[in-house]
């Protein structure tokens, strides 16, 4: 398959009904995060779903926005979320959205969940045309996969490596990426082996030149 000019990412959500949610949202929270989502300009979804998933919420962003080539007039990056379908990782979110979130399951059969994804994906997928869209998120589940490739066919793929590697496993990963300014190897989706067996660890970095 001949690789497309463009580039954007789909970044699964937090699970924003654990433990580090419900601190967010607790009225008793004293940090700088928690105030400024309760606070009237609230916070950015990216920094507050980083917060909530750690290490791997923060190295898919971090990894998509070193790699995202967008097509003109395009967002890059689009998070999943439990309810609102997707949305730039810029969006501002306050603490009842974060508990909105929370009450939903990401789940194909939650309509709450799959009707506005899949109204975001039908009115993006014409100026996704030329576009590859690689989910980062887990692909050995169907609550993204069962609603994403129908719409997106081919044009959908994933890191290779995700395969046999756990949240904070592919976490690490992306972060390495982004550090060696690597980009990961891309494999279609549909019929793709979407689990293997358990993959090495991850080795120390590469020391840092001294120029």
């Amino acid at each position: 398959m001949t690789p497309l000019r463009f580039r954007v990412f789909l970044l699964s959500p937090a699970d924003c009904s654990g433990t580090r949610a419900r601190r967010l949202q607790s009225r008793d929270a004293v940090h700088e995060l928690a105030r400024r989502l309760r606070g009237p300009h609230g916070a950015e979804l990216g920094e507050v779903f980083s917060f909530v998933s750690s290490l791997y919420f923060r190295g898919k962003l971090a990894y998509a926005r070193a790699f995202a080539r967008p097509p003109k007039g395009s967002t890059g990056i689009h998070v999943i979320t439990p309810c609102d379908g997707l949305k730039p990782p810029e969006t501002t979110v306050r603490v009842r959205d974060l508990a909105r979130f929370g009450r939903v399951e990401v789940d194909p059969d939650e309509a709450r969940y799959s009707r506005p994804l899949l109204r975001d994906l039908r009115a993006l997928d014409r100026p996704w045309a030329e576009a590859e869209v690689v989910l980062l998120g887990s692909v050995a589940t169907a609550k993204y996969v069962d609603l994403l490739a129908p719409v997106l066919g081919r044009r959908l793929l994933f890191p290779g490596d995700f395969v046999g590697r756990g949240d904070m496993s592919r976490g690490g990963l992306m972060l390495r990426s982004v550090e060696e300014r690597r980009e990961l190897a891309y494999v279609p989706l549909l019929g793709a082996a979407r689990r293997g067996p358990r993959a090495a660890r991850l080795g120390p970095l590469a020391p840092k030149q001294v120029v």
